[in-house]
């Protein structure tokens, strides 16, 4: 009798045993992904927070999972900026008729703090929102267009840069930034997450449009007065609204009381590799149905 029980409760509790065994499963703390939005900047040209350039932003990110509650993230992103005095009704802007564009190439580092517990594959702790900061570093090269052709503005010194005179006016075409913004993530199916994000970037540079500090004057930049330097015109284009000279020598050109900005907003696709064994940051935490 006790043979026949043998036989059938011993491959029971063995299947059930491998039924079971997914809910051991666990995911590996690293997570990779992808980023893709939209991003627009704030300053010289842009000082109202209009939303009249906005381009595509995209980039690529790795997550490490400390605990539930902290991650940290690296990630590097491309996207271009822009504007155009034009987009504005302040009549001074559009008398001043500047513009710019610039690619940007980012790389970051960000912490990532979760306000719920967060663990992909546990429908328990499936959504968060979060706050995120940290820093970064990024390359720019601000370039207009002037009758048909594009010039970087960068080398032309057009706030006096190549004069001994405004030398310190000088700028590189890389700068530090200050990610800050806040998101929610969900996980969609074990190991696969998303998020959406706002993140801001205060930088330390007034120059991503190049503009900054005061007009110089014409007389700066050596030229022919009936054969006027490109840099020259590109330093004050107001002539070619009504004919009249806005940029005096002097006279306030952009306002370097403050930095630049660019906000990105974006979505996250990412997934973590499985594993049987209980990460670390879960060993002691983690309780099982």
């Amino acid at each position: 009798m006790f043979l026949p029980l043998k036989k059938i409760f011993l491959p029971a509790l063995f299947l059930s045993g491998m039924i079971k065994a997914p809910a051991q499963e666990f995911y590996q703390s690293t997570e990779y992904g992808v980023l893709l939005g939209a991003s627009t900047y704030f300053g010289d040209i842009n000082p109202n927070y209009g939303l009249k350039y906005i381009r595509p932003a995209g980039g690529l990110f790795l997550r490490y999972h400390l605990n539930p509650y902290i991650a940290v993230r690296g990630a590097v992103n491309y996207t271009k900026v822009g504007y155009d005095d034009k987009f504005t009704s302040n009549p001074y802007q559009q008398q001043r008729n500047l513009s710019f564009r610039s690619d940007i190439v980012e790389a970051n580092l960000m912490a990532e703090f979760n306000f719920f517990w967060f663990s992909t594959g546990d429908p328990q702790h499936r959504f968060t929102p979060y706050l995120t900061g940290g820093i970064g570093a990024f390359y720019y090269e601000p370039y207009t267009t002037f009758n048909g052709l594009r010039y970087n503005l960068r080398p032309l010194g057009t706030e006096g840069q190549n004069t001994a005179e405004f030398k310190d006016r000088k700028y590189k075409p890389y700068s530090i930034c200050l990610p800050v913004g806040a998101g929610i993530k969900y996980w969609l199916g074990p190991g696969f997450n998303c998020s959406f994000e706002i993140v801001n970037r205060f930088t330390f540079t007034d120059y991503i449009d190049d503009v900054s500090h005061t007009y110089v004057g014409a007389d700066r930049f050596i030229s022919n007065p009936m054969n006027p330097s490109v840099a020259s015109q590109l330093q004050d284009r107001s002539l070619s609204v009504d004919g009249q000279k806005l940029g005096r020598a002097g006279k306030q050109r952009g306002d370097n009381a403050s930095k630049d900005q660019y906000l990105m907003v974006q979505l996250s696709f990412s997934f973590q590799l499985k594993t049987y064994k209980c990460p670390s940051h879960l060993e002691g935490l983690w309780q099982p149905d």
